[in-house]
């Protein structure tokens, strides 16, 4: 029998005779109720869909021509070094995975700070050293608190660098600095109140720029003074709401760059002169920008542009706003934008249809563009999908929703059974046509299509749609999928009697929802770290994240308010969830706690159908491992075979 399996984690439960009455156990850590036996021919026809890599983007070398970067071969996410385009990847961390990014010291580069979870998913994580002589890693932050979860950002001459961190209160995330050679030195800069990220150091030292997170569509900046604390506001703030977010001090520190809404449905490039603090455009109205990087001549700067189904790289002169080379790209999303800090080269993550995340770079003098890493598909072979499709479709209130079919092999004929898989957040960056992992195995196997619709609230369409579904207007997203339901209906190519829903933490709820509202409509639902009460979630969430959950959802103090998020929840409604559910969550979910998970459970068995649950006793709300990964797919994929396609 070919083992196809990760030695030693998935395991054959039985040597008998014939491979197709074998299963597989599953780790100690994972525990399932009402989850039939796991045949091996499932696990092995699944696990090489596992077996893809990617290659994350972290940190240039100041010096040399090298990169760290962070890939996963087994289980773990760990930091290789890459020492030119093509060059092997050299593992240098082990052990636990690590969490955060990674940034090499900016001015030899002889050690670097990564991120790591020692909770092991509790999102706890501590910022590390690590000696690249002598390979030793050593604690950096206190251990306990939550340290360096959004960013941190290193000085440029003074050898420290700047983290948020809740280790004042719990739950605000003020600012300290710290040398990571010296972890007494930790500092605290800047007491705030809610959730604060340090973005960028002034070229003297001196300063941090610091963005203040409201909410998704309500963020501001700050001048914070390091050694006092004192802090300045360079944006306004008005009637409307506005995001100012991705600050960065020009080279000169004369100018300050930001993204933001302001005055407009999109994100555009702005500039602000230091001492008149007055804010100008950069980019032109109406061409929505993801992301930039300033090179450090200041001469240069890179912009990515949202071009609907893609992300499009441009290299702008930092005087005329002109471009200087567009670069030759395969069609894709670009992210994880970095200058080489004593060479003109840009490194930058790529994602396209055939491949995962890949590391390339541009030079910044002739336009010329290498690839650095080439990670393997598994058992995708993507030449022989057909191109994924942008398809639209009416909702209810006249409004129209986009989404990104992908039909399976042209082997496969009929009308095809149908997976809606719904993005988390609620306002996560829109689907593009991307590579799938693990999900593509539905498509090569099964034979069964899948739309990744987005739904309103989704972010990349501008501020409106963004907050179209904020509050009282929660449901409104989920008769989105009604209405996909009617386009699906209408494709001949497509199954409508054969349709499954799920989706992950927010996109976990639209499953619970849309099970409970169109029950007669589909045939099963996976709901993953799926908040099912939203006013317990409000109450035993992490604390931080409260002003924007209720910027989101709605205040649950409020009386009425309260009444109405118990109307719309889950759990409310579980009485009209008539069609198998599988529940999957991480024990140590912080962000939406394993109990919503048990109740919801317990609610829907009571209607006398079917309910799978796995629990992953050693996750949290983050991405899970591979290994549990796997196993969540073959249960799936045994789901899938029991509800959806008999």
């Amino acid at each position: 029998m070919r083992h196809l399996l990760r030695a030693g984690v998935l395991v054959l439960a039985a040597c008998q005779a014939a491979a197709q009455d074998a299963t597989i156990s599953v780790p100690p850590t994972v525990k399932l109720e009402g989850v039939p036996a796991i045949s091996a021919s499932i696990a092995e026809r699944f696990a090489p869909y596992g077996e893809f890599r990617s290659a994350e983007l972290l940190s240039w070398h100041p010096t040399r021509r090298e990169m760290l970067i962070a890939t996963s071969f087994g289980p773990r996410r760990h930091i290789h070094l890459v020492d030119g385009p093509g060059r092997a990847r050299v593992q240098l961390t082990f052990g636990p995975a690590i969490t955060g990014g990674a940034l090499f010291e900016p001015s030899r580069g002889d050690y670097f700070v990564f991120g790591r979870d020692p909770s092991g998913g509790s999102e706890r994580p501590q910022l590390y050293r690590f000696d690249l002589a002598t390979r030793e890693i050593a604690l950096v932050t206190d251990g306990k608190s939550r340290n360096g979860g959004n960013a941190v950002v290193w000085s440029h001459t003074s050898e420290l660098v700047a983290f948020d961190s809740n280790r004042r209160t719990n739950a605000d995330r003020d600012i300290w600095v710290v040398d990571p050679k010296d972890p007494a030195t930790a500092r605290l800069v800047l007491e705030a109140t809610g959730n604060w990220i340090a973005q960028s150091w002034s070229p003297d030292d001196r300063e941090l720029l610091v963005e203040e997170r409201v909410s998704t569509d309500e963020r501001y900046l700050w001048r914070a003074d390091v050694k006092t604390g004192a802090k300045t506001a360079i944006t306004p703030r008005g009637k409307e709401a506005v995001a100012w977010f991705a600050p960065r001090f020009a080279p000169d520190g004369k100018r300050v760059y930001a993204l933001s809404n302001r005055g407009g449905e999109f994100n555009r490039l702005w500039r602000m002169d230091v001492q008149s603090l007055e804010w100008t455009p950069v980019t032109p109205e109406g061409a929505a920008v993801e992301s930039y990087s300033v090179s450090p001549d200041g001469r240069t700067i890179a912009v990515v542009f949202d071009r609907d189904a893609e992300s499009v790289l441009e290299l702008h002169d930092a005087a005329t706003s002109k471009p200087r080379h567009k670069p030759k790209l395969p069609a894709g999303n670009i992210r994880n934008l970095q200058w080489h800090r004593t060479r003109p080269e840009l490194a930058f993550n790529l994602q396209s249809i055939h491949t995962p995340f890949d590391v390339y770079s541009v030079n910044g003098t002739t336009g010329a563009v290498e690839r650095w890493t080439t990670s393997e598909t598994g058992g995708v072979n993507p030449s022989e999908l057909p191109a994924p499709e942008i398809v639209r479709w009416k909702s209810f209130d006249g409004q129209t929703v986009t989404g990104v079919l992908y039909r399976p092999p042209t082997r496969f004929t009929g009308p095809r059974p149908v997976i809606i898989n719904i993005h988390g957040g609620p306002d996560d960056m829109r689907e593009r046509p991307r590579f799938l992992g693990r999900s593509g195995s539905f498509l090569d196997e099964f034979g069964i299509a899948i739309v990744y619709p987005n739904v309103r609230g989704t972010m990349g369409f501008g501020k409106a749609f963004l907050a179209a579904d904020n509050g009282r207007q929660r449901e409104d997203a989920v008769k989105d999928i009604g209405a996909l339901l009617d386009w699906i209906a209408q494709e001949p190519s497509l199954d409508k009697n054969r349709v499954m829903v799920t989706g992950a933490s927010y996109g976990g709820y639209m499953t619970y929802a849309v099970a409970a509202k169109y029950s007669n409509r589909i045939r099963c639902a996976l709901a993953a770290l799926a908040i099912s009460n939203f006013v317990t979630y409000m109450e035993t969430t992490e604390p931080v994240r409260l002003p924007n959950r209720r910027s989101e959802y709605g205040d649950e103090r409020d009386p009425q308010m309260r009444a109405f998020l118990l109307q719309i929840s889950p759990i409310t409604q579980a009485s009209r969830i008539r069609v198998p559910l599988y529940v999957a969550h991480g024990a140590k979910d912080t962000r939406v706690p394993v109990a919503q998970a048990h109740e919801m459970a317990k609610a829907v068995r009571a209607n006398g159908v079917p309910v799978w649950v796995a629990i992953f006793e050693d996750e949290g709300h983050n991405q899970f491992n591979s290994t549990n990964s796997d196993v969540n797919l073959f249960v799936w994929a045994r789901f899938v075979q029991e509800y959806l396609l008999k």
